[in-house]
């Protein structure tokens, strides 16, 4: 119902780029860039200004962002309080996940909500944990689900469970038959690590330091960007590795790795994260008293630990 142009404008202001736009509103770049231009011949006007790869607000630009902005989210305000008069969850509701997350923990979440919601549409955006907390900050995503502390306190966060990480090896590895490792065990073996900006790095060279080591301590052979890519280096016998226990059912279950707890253990929050002032679509409050009753009734199935009261605060960095 809300002016289609101005929608597409809004986002490409937001992220000031006509190529992420159209990538975030599944479109074409050609598509993006004819509404604009739509836009601003209504305006008669320029709205960005365009150098070589670069665009920026014009003065018309950045009025018309701030009232898009108003306008938008008064929409969606009208559209959530007529719904809630007729009792109807409905609408899109864009969801930002780390991939760990992603990849283990929403598949069957996010099934099961939609088999009760099946007027809610749902679009998934994955990246690592850095990725996700700016789409939540640049109001690109309605909720973000991350696998790591979050360190803005201008981000309402809280934690839907305690995940544990384990060091991983082959059946045949030196330390397979350890009930429990140390860094100082590991770190003389070749190790495989997650990319820069992973949530799953981010706890582990948090950890790491808190032994008294650093990152450059480690013998790392190799840097990976998914769990998977992770895991089946492992079995290749490429390294050892450190993942989320999450992310292992099928191993275990087939027994091609051996998961060894750390001593002490490193236990890190899997967290929702929003805007603090945001207007909250029903949808997105719906989606969390969803997630945490399912998490709750499924806990011993699904290997989910629900955080105490006092493990919330490891969803906040210090």
């Amino acid at each position: 119902m809300a002016d289609r142009c101005l929608q597409v404008f809004h986002t490409v202001a937001k992220v000031m780029s006509f190529t992420k736009a159209a990538e975030t509103l599944h479109m074409t770049q050609p598509a993006v860039t004819f509404q604009v231009k739509q836009l601003e011949d209504f305006f008669n006007t320029r709205l960005f200004d365009r150098t070589h790869n670069k665009i920026t607000l014009t003065e018309a630009g950045k009025v018309v962002y701030d009232y898009a902005d108003q306008i938008l989210e008064h929409y969606e305000k009208m559209n959530s309080e007529v719904r809630e008069l007729t009792g109807e969850v409905t609408g899109t509701l864009v969801i930002g996940a780390s991939t760990t997350i992603a990849e283990y923990m929403l598949p069957s979440l996010l099934g099961a909500f939609k088999k009760q919601f099946q007027d809610v549409n749902i679009r998934l955006q994955v990246g690592n944990t850095d990725a996700i907390v700016s789409m939540v900050e640049n109001n690109m995503i309605d909720l973000g689900l991350v696998e790591a502390p979050v360190q803005n306190k201008n981000l309402e966060v809280d934690v839907c469970r305690i995940d544990e990480m384990q060091l991983i090896c082959p059946l045949d590895h030196p330390l397979a038959k350890r009930d429990k490792v140390t860094v100082e065990d590991f770190r003389k073996f070749g190790y495989i690590s997650r990319e820069e900006g992973s949530g799953s790095r981010a706890v582990i060279d948090s950890y790491i330091r808190e032994q008294g080591f650093s990152y450059s301590d480690l013998n790392v052979v190799m840097e990976l960007g998914s769990p998977e890519a992770v895991k089946m280096a492992v079995e290749s016998e490429v390294g050892l590795a450190v993942v989320s226990r999450t992310t292992l059912s099928k191993e275990l279950r087939l027994g091609t790795l051996k998961a060894i707890p750390l001593d002490p253990p490193i236990l890190r929050p899997f967290s929702h994260v929003r805007q603090k002032h945001k207007f909250r679509h029903r949808a997105v409050g719906e989606l969390l008293e969803f997630a945490v009753t399912y998490c709750r009734e499924r806990a011993t199935e699904l290997g989910f630990r629900i955080p105490t009261d006092d493990e919330q605060s490891l969803g906040r960095s210090k």
